[in-house]
């Protein structure tokens, strides 16, 4: 094929690229909010709660203080661990060893940050322990509570932006400038954990926007209802920053691919 031949045929694929890249941007994107729900209806659906049988050294890991005060936080991890999963699973130019092996150690940071000693983790304590310091020391209750988001969306966020790098996603084109560069990871940071901020902030009011006492008791149909819409809000945010950025690092990466001595990308 000649080289006016090949760039005339990209041209014409475009638009057919440009969708079937937002497709797979949405679906990279929805598949951890999927994940969450379905986990939440497999909780419905089979009753489970905290007089479930469960082995005495699981329960006393799970079951306590953080479970109790956060419920939601068990999908939202839910939510995290299935966007490492999605984003090893989406298409990149990393190799399959490369992919398995980093989604394996973000799986275990994301765990290891959110289970460790016991369910909260890392994550509950800071923001817990940020939020009612920052009110003992007299900070308005709103603003303490805002500050206790922050800190667990930070613990949160970084181990789950590290466990989506190590998959090897697809990079972003090259800046003109260092300066440039720095300043959009500077951004796409910010978003990001802007984003998880505001969800942090969402499912942490669990218990004030009438979610029932799961999981000292089954869930009921309101409970459920009332979860769903919680995760659903919290989520949105990030879900929809991750379906434009996709897209947008794939068509950019097109737009500043070389064409080779046969019309294809150098």
């Amino acid at each position: 094929m000649s080289r006016t031949g090949a760039l005339s045929a990209g041209a014409g694929a475009g638009p057919a690229g440009e969708g079937t890249s937002v497709r797979a941007g949405w679906t990279v994107a929805a598949a951890p909010l999927l994940a969450a729900l379905t986990a939440l209806f497999a909780v419905f659906l089979t009753g489970f709660d905290q007089r479930s049988a469960m082995p005495p050294d699981v329960a006393a890991r799970f079951y306590g203080f953080f479970l109790d005060r956060y419920p939601l936080f068990a999908f939202a991890l839910v939510y995290g661990l299935a966007r490492v999963l999605a984003a090893a699973l989406a298409p990149s130019p990393a190799s399959v060893p490369r992919r398995l092996i980093g989604a394996a150690i973000g799986l275990a940071l994301l765990l290891g940050v959110s289970l460790h000693p016991t369910f909260g983790g890392m994550v509950l304590r800071a923001g817990f322990g940020t939020g009612s310091g920052a009110f003992l020391n007299g900070t308005p209750m709103t603003l303490a509570y805002a500050m206790g988001a922050a800190a667990a969306a930070g613990v949160f966020g970084l181990a789950l932006g590290l466990g989506v790098l190590l998959t090897g996603r697809a990079p972003a084109p090259p800046a003109r400038s260092r300066l440039r560069g720095a300043g959009r990871a500077l951004l796409n940071g910010l978003t990001a954990f802007l984003a998880l901020w505001f969800a942090a902030a969402v499912i942490g009011l669990a218990r004030d926007a009438g979610l029932g006492p799961w999981p000292r008791r089954l869930l009921d149909a309101r409970d459920l209802v009332v979860a769903a819409a919680l995760l659903t809000v919290a989520a949105l945010p990030h879900m929809v920053l991750v379906a434009a950025r996709r897209p947008a690092l794939t068509l950019r990466g097109q737009r500043h691919a070389r064409p080779g001595p046969a019309g294809g990308a150098a």
